[in-house]
């Protein structure tokens, strides 16, 4: 008891008043630092074990089952987060469908997207909060600090590293949908000049991946994802509307209705493409007049900002120079 008053007084005479939270915060710390290769050393299953040592079959067979197991799996091996999907993947089926559609509009496709971007998260997290309680002991032990600001500066690098990977996703969502957006009506007219030239949707469809990828990267993956799919034999309509629904672009949204809609229909596909590119052309020739009758507007307030106070400085800097010289003069 006498050892815990001592080291109470020790902490309280270096760090503050708030020393052995400090001491309780770097335990805790450190506890966790400790624990972690152990969850981390995942343990073999005794039934696996069980399996293996089973007299049932040949040994050759089973080394050969062994080793086809081993090439098939040896790429997702690497996976070190699988024992942590029920921590870091939500269990609501609901949550789940949208955390992988808002990374697959990302343009993260793995399979672990959603754990790894939960993992980023709570790393960061626990990161920038250790470097905030760093910072806040290194403060306290400089000089007296108040509890509110000791506190802020603990919790603010911690919030800020657990919202570093949302804002990441979100920014790549944006920047590949306005890039999808950019780049369709120029894979639609392309699409129109194979269709016309007399190759099938499905070959259209290859040629314009090729083709739009140098300028659009993104759009060109879509592109090509869907040829493979329809490849593999994957039903039409459910690849494009699986295409629209990775985009999350209304633009695609519509065009795959029309899409569909000339398939189920029996009308000409090089028809609707016509139409609709034209309509593309024009939506998108409408979006750059709307940023051109935007820029006066964000330039007016630049000028206001840059342009008048330097002007207004210039012609009655010289009259308030004079005004004060002369009130001065006056005075004496």
């Amino acid at each position: 008891m006498e050892f815990l008053i001592q080291a109470n007084e020790w902490l309280v005479a270096n760090f503050g008043e708030l020393g052995p939270l400090y001491a309780v915060g770097v335990l805790g710390v450190v506890l966790v630092a400790l624990t972690l290769p152990i969850f981390l050393q995942r343990r073999e299953d005794p039934l696996d074990k069980l399996k293996r040592q089973s007299p049932s079959g040949s040994g050759m067979g089973r080394k050969d089952k062994a080793e086809k197991k081993k090439l098939r799996y040896e790429s997702g091996r690497a996976d070190k987060l699988d024992k942590f999907s029920s921590f870091l993947e939500p269990q609501d089926e609901k949550e789940m469908s949208s955390a992988r559609l808002k990374m697959l509009q990302a343009g993260y496709r793995s399979k672990s997207a959603v754990r790894t971007f939960h993992f980023a998260q709570f790393a960061l997290g626990i990161g920038f909060l250790c470097l905030g309680l760093l910072y806040a002991i290194i403060t306290s032990t400089t000089g007296e600090v108040e509890t509110s600001q000791l506190i802020l500066s603990v919790i603010i690098p911690g919030a800020v590293g657990y919202y570093l990977p949302k804002y990441w996703v979100e920014r790549r969502l944006q920047s590949r949908q306005q890039e999808i957006t950019n780049g369709f009506p120029d894979s639609l007219d392309m699409m129109l000049v194979c269709v016309e030239a007399g190759q099938s949707l499905e070959q259209s469809i290859i040629r314009v991946a090729k083709e739009i990828r140098a300028g659009y990267p993104a759009l060109g993956e879509e592109y090509e994802m869907v040829s493979h799919e329809m490849k593999a034999g994957k039903e039409k309509i459910q690849v494009l509307r699986d295409m629209a629904e990775r985009c999350g672009v209304p633009d695609v949204a519509s065009f795959v209705t029309v899409l569909i809609q000339s398939t189920s229909f029996g009308t000409s596909i090089a028809d609707a493409l016509r139409v609709y590119a034209s309509e593309m052309r024009d939506k998108r020739v409408l979006r750059a007049e709307e940023k051109a009758n935007v820029l006066p507007t964000k330039l007016t307030l630049g000028t206001m900002m840059f342009t008048l106070p330097p002007l207004l400085i210039i012609l009655i800097g010289p009259s308030i120079y004079e005004i004060s010289e002369t009130l001065q003069a006056s005075n004496f």
